[in-house]
């Protein structure tokens, strides 16, 4: 992943978590059906602390789907979890993300997500470790035929996220093709207190950034490349809940932002330059899941900071 840490964002706040790992997490242990492996490369290798992989849960999959094939040309492929649908989407030929289908009871104020998941090489020894650093295990380790063994989290600001042992390793690091993942972002209340957990639970190491605007901006490193943020939230925002941000490479932030709101998304924050000369925006889908879209500079390195 790219050193690319994004400032100054407000998202809504994530409501409805554990509702999503109940449903979710329950249909997929259900299923005798093999999810794709995280990894298409004949040479099982593991990357611990790149995030791998992204589950979306969301009341309305053919929408979610027509969403974001608009936007980022997703091709999907359908399977039925036991009562839940399920899709697997990919781009440029490689599944990246699962979307799957929770229906939300009526007067319930729950909103569609995006869960992170962070490669690692034992699930079980980073449960045993997380907890001892102060995370909440919200789903125990479980195995999934052709996946691998993975857990779900809330770290000890709240932030939800996933871990994932590969059974077939983990994707190499490459630069993202446009409508691929290129970075995640964590906007914490107590980013001194994130780095403490991030870098305990999964060896990272820490770069601090320089900063212009009062806040905190760290980088997070594994295997000499930069694999996410950890950022302030902002004094003014108006949820104070910590979250973590995943983004889409795009050709032109401005024309992504655009069109998802002709496909009935919406933008959460304007397109702006971001630190590295490129733009970025976070938008919402039609169902209120926040994501992020970001250019890329030319010339910019993967690698850590220096």
């Amino acid at each position: 992943m790219p050193s690319r840490p994004i400032r100054n964002a407000y998202i809504p706040a994530c409501l409805g978590v554990l509702y999503f790992f109940a449903s979710l997490g329950a249909v997929v242990v259900a299923a005798p059906v093999e999810l794709p492996a995280i990894s298409e490369s004949s040479t099982v290798a593991h990357l611990p602390g790149k995030v791998v992989w992204a589950d979306l849960v969301t009341p309305n999959l053919a929408g979610a789907e027509t969403f974001y094939a608009g936007l980022f040309g997703w091709t999907f492929r359908d399977l039925h979890l036991g009562e839940t649908d399920y899709a697997v989407a990919s781009v440029n030929g490689r599944a990246i993300a699962g979307l799957a289908e929770v229906r939300i009871p009526t007067g319930e104020q729950k909103q569609s997500h995006w869960l992170s998941f962070i490669a690692v090489g034992d699930a079980d020894a980073t449960v045993r470790h997380a907890l001892l650093d102060g995370a909440t295990v919200l789903r125990k380790p479980v195995s999934y035929a052709g996946r691998g063994r993975q857990a779900v989290f809330a770290g000890p600001d709240g932030a939800v996220f996933g871990v994932i042992a590969a059974t077939h390793g983990d994707p190499g690091d490459f630069l993202a093709k446009p409508g691929e993942w290129i970075w995640s972002s964590l906007l914490t209340p107590d980013p001194d207190g994130a780095v403490k957990f991030y870098q305990s639970t999964f060896g990272y190491d820490v770069f601090d950034l320089p900063s212009d605007d009062g806040l905190q901006h760290v980088v997070l490193s594994s295997q000499d490349f930069a694999r996410a943020g950890i950022n302030s939230l902002p004094k003014d925002a108006k949820h104070r809940r910590a979250h973590w941000l995943n983004f889409v490479r795009v050709t032109d932030t401005t024309e992504a932002a655009a069109k998802a709101v002709a496909l009935g998304g919406r933008v959460l924050v304007e397109p702006r330059l971001d630190r590295h000369g490129g733009k970025v925006a976070l938008l919402a889908d039609p169902y209120g899941a926040p994501f992020g879209v970001m250019e890329w500079a030319p010339g910019e390195s993967q690698e850590e900071p220096k």
